[in-house]
Parts: C-alpha cells; structure tokens; sequence
C-alpha cells in the first residue's frame, strides 16, 4: 500500500477498534425481519451453532467459533464465498487460483495448503454444505444460495469432521423450507455492467411437505479490458443457481430433507501485472556479481544467459491496477459446473437419542481458459531478426485444464442425552473418482517486419504453438490424471455435566483412507503405451496405491464460572491425507500431516448482554508439513508447472491469539471488532535437485505459510434508525478489514501487500407495500469503498534462474522477467431492491 493509504488504513482501524467495533458476525437470521425490531433490539442475540452435531448456544460451545448470518451476510454484499477474502474474519484467509475465481485456496489458523487443486492433493480446512464435505476446492465459488448462516469453526476438528480439517471447517447452512408461504424477490444493478437477480419462494405445507425454491443470477463485466477484440477481459464472472429443497414430516418424530441444486460460474481470473523488471540485477557471470539473483534451494555457482528487454508495448506497473491490459489476448471465460442431491432423514426415537442420516451425491466439471499474463510471463521472446513472418517468436502462456469430479458420501449419526451425558456417535464413508488433464501451449507471437517494427500476431489455436494448439484435440497433453479415493470413520463424544458449571468432553475419531491414482500424460507422453515404457521407467514414475489409517483423539473442560462467563481448555487432533503430485513426471508421492492443538478460551457477556467479548489462545504443532516445490520447464511450444510436494521434517509451529468484541451501546446500534495474530514457523528444509543424472548436495531452504498474515483485525458498524412508523428504518453498515503482508507463496520470501479494504452498506428498510403484507427494501451499497489497491498475490519466481535442467553449478537468467501480481477488484458499487411477500 502506498504511504498515504497506509495512514488512512490505521486512522480508520484505530477509530474502529476505539468505538469497540466488533465482528462478532452473531448471526442474524436469513429473514432480516422486521426493521423496528432491530432498531428496538437491546442485547446481544443468542446465537445457535451446530458445531458439536446437536444445536448449542454459541456462548456456551466450548469452541472457537465466527457465525456469519443470513442478514451478516447480505449488509456485506457477500455473493460468493470469495467475497470473505477481505479479511472479515480475521483468521479465515480466501484466496482466488491464479488461473480461476472458482478455484479457492481457504484457510484457518495458518493452515492454508499452496495447491489443493490437484486430484490427489487434499485441503486442509474441510468445507461443508449443509453437513456434506466438499471433496474438491473447485466450484466453491458459485453464487450463494439462501443462507441461514456460515460457521467458521477455528482449530483442528479432527473428531466430529474428519480428514482434512486440521485448521478448522467452514460449514455453509442453507435456509431451510419454513412450511408457510412466503418469500422474496430482488434485483440489483452496479458498475462494471453488473446485474444480480434472485427469487427465493417457501410453498405453504401441503399433506406434511414443505417446498422452498432458490433461484439466483449475477454477472459482472471485466474490470481490466482485454484490448483484442471479441476476446474477455479479466475478473469478469456470470454465475446462475437453482435449488430446490423439500421438508417432509413423515411422522411428528421422523423427518427427512431433500434438496437438490445447480450451479454453474463463468468466470476469468484477476489480470496479472509485470510489477517490476529485473528486481534482482540477475547478469551472466559469478554468483557474486548478482548477490540476490538466487534461486531457493539450489547453490549456483554461476549465471548464465541474458535478461532480455521487454516486448515493445508491454506496460511494468507495480502501483496501480490496469484497466486495460497492454497487449491482447485470446480469453475466454472458464466455466465450473457443480450439482448434488442431499438427503438428510432424522428421527427422534425417543427423547434420549436422535438418528440421523446424511446421503449425498455431488459432481464438478471445469473448463479452464487462463491468459491472464501475457507477456509478463515466460516464455520470454528474444526479438530479434530471427522472429519473422513466417517464424514468428511466441510468447503469452496459455494455461488450459479439465477436471471431473463425482463424490458420494453416506453418514449415520446417533445424538442424544442420558441422563448428565450428552453423546454424539457415527460412521462415515466417502468415495471420490477425479480426473483432470492440463495444457499450456503459447498463443501470440512477434516478429520483425521489413522496417524493423514489432508486429503482433496470434497463433493457429490448433497448431500454431510447436505444432500444438488451446483447442480440444489439438493439445499437447501437459499432465493427465485420474484418482479414486475412499475414506471409512468411525467417531463418538460424549460431554458428562459433572455439575451445572462443571462439563468434560472425550471423543475419538478412526479413519481409514485409501487412495489410487495413476498419471496417464506427462508432457506428452502417454505412460499406457508399452512403447513408452522405457520413457516412463526413466521418469521413475510409479502410480499412487497408498493407505493410511489414523485415531484423532480430542479432550475438553469446560466451566461456567456464571451464567455470563465461560472459560475452557481444550486439546484436539487433525490430519490432512496424503497423495501424490500430477505435475511431477515421477508422480511423486507424499504422506499425511498430522496437527495437535492446545488452546484456551474465554467466553463471556456482560453490559446487561448488551457486550460480548470472546477470547482464544491456541499453541498448534504440525509435523510432516506438506510443502510445495515449484518451477516452469519449456519445451515444445508448452511451458510446464512442475510442483514437486514434500513432507518437512520436524515440527511446524503455529500460535495464536484470537479475540471478538460484540457491544450494543443504544438500542439500534451495533458495534463488532476481530482481532487475530498468528505466528508460524516451519523449520529448515533440506532440499535436492536432480540434473543431468547428477543430485545435488542438500540445501537448507526456509520456507513460509502463504495468505497468513501476523496480524489481521476488522471492524463494523450497524445503525437501525426507525423512521415514519409502520416499521421502516434506515439502516446504516460499514466494515473495515485489515491484514498485515504476507507470503503468497511457501517456497518464497517475498511478500504481497498489506491491506485496508471498507465496505458499506445504506438500507431504506421494509417499507410497507400494499396492504402491508408485503415490505419493499431499497439499498445502495459499495466494497472496497476507498478503491483500495494492493496485490494480494505476489510471484518471484519469473525474477529468478531457472531451476537445474542440465547441470546443478549454473543458473540459466534467459526468462528472467520480474516478479507478477494480481491486484486486488476495484471499488464496486450499485444498487438493489428487495422485495418481501
């Protein structure tokens, strides 16, 4: 951030912070109800989670808990899950995939995997719809259906959600068929072109069956244009959804949910910048000579090569964010398509136990087109009279993959009371089939005319990159994979209310997870030809046929010192599984982490429940941190990502701090403040490169958790203001979020920027329509209210050697660039009315 915007950030954090503000995210129903009523309201609401399998009063779980309500959710324009990136919770980081917005990177208390977007490669932070995991990360950012309320549940929760939810679980809760008629359409119109639609109808119940529909539309245009004509720009998305959900009563003690819903989200990603040229002063000689043009885990000895020039035309821009980008290029928006069927059938036996079951069905397919960085990515040209007319120098790497995904899951739980014991009991399966395949021919070029100038060109789109092309069937296959996956558990807790103040909670989780993956391409090469069988012994390649199994034990004491402070100490277990790497020709395998947590927490009310402060401190141990190796290699008109995954030695600390200021000072206002620190600490690396047969000696690497700042804190405001009765208020948000630099990368040191995004929110609110039966909301609304801009993904890899591909003593400096970047959206804002019947 620049100087001034810095000073402006900590004035408006500090007021915030100073008037109490608080995101508490307390959740409000998704029906905002009745305006006058929130203006009248004095005292902090109840909150009610379903983090332990049974609802529970938020104040009174003894975990670390942010709840984002249904009217939360709508004062903040949140439309998809990639709007939390501004930091609204402060230990929640959201991240885009550099190539797609559809692609998240989420995480929690400092676990936060580089790239869970391979087929055999797990998240770390376990997303849950409606009680379903999400195997995959893609998709996740479809448009958000009707939603009673998101939970952030901090810390492992190894016991109760299983594999992959070492940093905690974020578990989407959709509103559920109220049985009376109802609902509410609305329609919005903002900048960029931008449009949202939405309909969402509760039927009355009908011989014991209640049905709601949801129906949702948004679209916005590119905000950086791309100047080739007919071609999108980029952070453009056109995302639509149906849902249907159905309730029916079969009996007064059995009921059983259905709900089926589509999606589908075009989109392109954030443009990527070339923020600076050369950084490192990299020149052909001793290493000496370029102190700082040092490549992570390798010892070069010398450089060689020349940094070239860039293309004429091509725009180095660090500080603002482009509206336009400097040369065109073929784009066209990636699509995600996701579907699924839940079934959830509950039946209360008798009033000591509840059994439940959750089926569920769900699929992925994607489509990804990313020509997000032009020329401000490798391959660099070296223009010269050798780029001609009719060999033309090409550059612009497309980056093009496929994903298939379909998931089944079954889940049996048994929940209830016996007597001072509160237990949870259940089994779980899940079954996973993934393929994906990935391309990244070049799709521009340049040469020389007969004065001398630079002409501009596009290739063939079927054979114009080495023969290759971006269309299906024309690709020169960079990695192609298939992977099935199955997971068994078996999991109980139980709570003995020792006294009325006094509760002790045990439970245990046993996984069983098996995993086989085979790689079918690897830069072409087709590893099910027996004539390739030499190549791909060669490569060392061995597919993926592993099996792990793990017992996640957790223990907690809780004590209600009175009926407004609760304090409790709680250990707890969680693992990510294991995989193996499809962009590695070796398909490298790699083991599970494991994490134990330690942490403390106080949870109290006070003010006459007009405040509610919450505070966590937790110490988290990780070890066989999965860690991420990557580098480009050209060949072939392609340029291929190898990431090679490892498992760190030693223990990956993390500690934190975690507090959450509710306070309602006058009736109608609210006031929020979050604050987290997180230290990490991963302890050096060994690491080796092979070259030319040749290994070389190891070389102790640091490396860092990316999108995980020290410090983070955010703020808000809400004010109700009853005007002319019948109701109506005037209702007045604003939010400000903070994060300190950070890494984007683990293999780097180099930071992003630091960050200070408002957003804000003014509501005109149930205006009584008609004979009053229905109310009319009307709001203006802004995010990144100031036009903040700062890059919240910074990539020094293109300022760097390449890694060894001949020998291990010299670094090649003939793609070196500068670092890349994507800047965060500009300021949005617009209008919407909503109205309720």
């Amino acid at each position: 951030m620049r100087p001034n915007k810095i000073r402006r950030a900590h004035l408006l954090l500090s007021t915030s912070l100073l008037l109490a503000a608080t995101p508490a995210y307390a959740a409000e129903s998704s029906d905002a109800g009745d305006a006058a009523e929130a203006a009248a309201y004095d005292g902090a609401n109840d909150i009610v989670v379903t983090a332990t399998k049974r609802e529970t009063n938020l104040q009174e779980t003894p975990i670390a808990i942010s709840v984002l309500g249904g009217e939360t959710l709508k004062e903040r324009h949140v439309q998809s899950i990639y709007d939390l990136a501004d930091g609204g919770v402060p230990s929640l980081r959201v991240a885009t995939f550099e190539a797609r917005q559809s692609a998240l990177t989420i995480g929690i208390r400092g676990i936060v995997p580089l790239d869970a977007n391979q087929p055999a490669r797990e998240q770390g932070v376990g997303i849950y719809l409606d009680g379903v995991y999400l195997g995959r990360q893609h998709g996740l950012n479809a448009a958000l259906f009707d939603l009673e309320r998101i939970e952030v549940l901090k810390g492992p929760q190894g016991t109760l959600f299983g594999r992959n939810t070492e940093g905690g679980a974020l578990s989407i809760v959709s509103a559920a068929p109220s049985g009376e008629f109802g609902g509410r359409i609305s329609g919005g119109y903002g900048n960029y072109g931008a449009y949202s639609m939405g309909a969402h109808v509760d039927l009355p119940e009908f011989h014991g069956i209640s049905v709601k529909i949801d129906g949702v539309k948004q679209y916005q245009g590119a905000t950086t244009k791309n100047p080739l004509q007919g071609q999108t720009g980029w952070n453009y998305y056109d995302r639509q959804g149906f849902r249907v959900a159905a309730r029916w009563k079969i009996t007064p003690d059995i009921t059983n949910d259905f709900a089926y819903d589509v999606a589908k989200d075009k989109n392109t990603p954030f443009y990527s910048q070339l923020l600076n040229f050369n950084p490192n002063n990299c020149v052909a000689g001793p290493i000496a000579n370029s102190p700082n043009c040092r490549l992570p885990g390798i010892d070069y000895t010398a450089l060689s090569g020349t940094v070239r020039p860039v293309l004429p035309g091509v725009e180095v821009n660090g500080d603002t964010r482009m509206k336009v980008a400097d040369i065109g290029v073929p784009q066209q928006p990636s699509t995600d398509k996701t579907h699924g069927f839940t079934n959830n059938l509950r039946w209360a036996v008798s009033p000591e136990i509840e059994l439940r079951s959750i089926t569920a069905w769900r699929g992925v397919d994607v489509e990804q087109w990313d020509n997000s960085g032009g020329a401000h990515r490798p391959p660099v040209v070296n223009l010269t009279a050798s780029c001609t007319q009719a060999a033309p120098c090409a550059f612009s790497r497309y980056s093009l993959a496929g994903l298939r995904q379909r998931q089944f899951s079954q889940e049996f739980q048994a929940v209830g009371t016996v007597g001072s014991v509160d237990y949870v009991a259940g089994l779980f399966y899940f079954n996973e089939h993934v393929s994906d395949d990935a391309a990244t021919p070049n799709s521009n070029a340049v040469y020389l005319n007969g004065q001398g100038q630079p002409v501009y060109t596009l290739l063939d789109a079927c054979t114009g990159s080495g023969g290759f092309g971006s269309q299906r069937g024309c690709r020169s296959t960079d990695r192609a994979s298939e992977v099935w996956s199955k997971s068994y558990a078996a999991y109980g807790q139980a709570t003995w209310n020792a006294t009325d103040q006094l509760h002790i909670t045990v439970g245990a989780r046993y996984t069983q997870d098996e995993k086989r993956g085979v790689l079918h391409f690897f830069r072409n090469l087709n590893y099910e030809l027996p004539a390739n069988a030499a190549a791909v012994a060669a490569n060392g390649y061995a597919p993926l046929d592993k099996k792990w199994t793990r017992f996640n034990p957790m223990a907690t004491v809780a004590y209600d010192v009175n009926d407004d402070v609760h304090v409790y100490a709680k250990y707890a277990t969680g693992y990510r599984a294991g995989g193996a790497s499809s962009r590695t020709p070796n398909y490298q395998a790699f083991d599970p982490e494991d994490v134990k947590s330690y942490e403390v927490g106080l949870k109290t009310e006070f003010l006459d429940h007009r405040a509610r402060f919450n505070l966590a401190a937790y110490i988290m141990d990780r070890k066989n941190s999965q860690l991420d190796i990557s580098f480009i290699q050209f060949a072939g008109g392609s340029s291929v990502n190898v990431l090679r995954t490892i498992n760190a030695e030693g223990t990956t600390k993390i500690r934190g701090i975690e507090a959450d200021l509710t306070l309602n000072p006058v009736d109608g206002l609210t006031l929020n403040a979050s604050y987290a620190y997180t230290y990490t600490k991963i302890p050096l690396v060994p690491i080796t490169f092979t070259a030319g047969g040749v290994t070389s000696a190891p070389v102790m690497q640091q490396f860092y958790i990316p999108f995980t700042p020290r410090n983070a804190a955010s703020g808000s405001i809400d004010y109700a203001l009853p005007v002319g009765g019948g109701g109506t208020a005037v209702k007045f948000h604003v939010d400000g979020n903070y994060s300190q630099a950070t890494q984007a990368f683990d293999q780097f040191e180099t930071k992003a920027d630091a960050s200070f995004i408002v957003n804000a929110r003014i509501s005109l609110a149930d205006i009584a329509m008609g004979n009053g039966s229905s109310k009319l909301t009307v709001s203006a609304w802004a995010r990144n209210l100031f036009d903040e801009q700062y890059v919240f993904r910074r990539d020094p890899s293109n300022s760097l050697p390449g890694a060894p591909s001949s020998n291990l003593t010299t670094g090649n400096i003939g793609n070196v660039l500068g670092d890349y970047g994507n800047f965060n959206a500009p300021r949005t804002y617009g209008v919407e009315a909503t109205l309720r019947f």
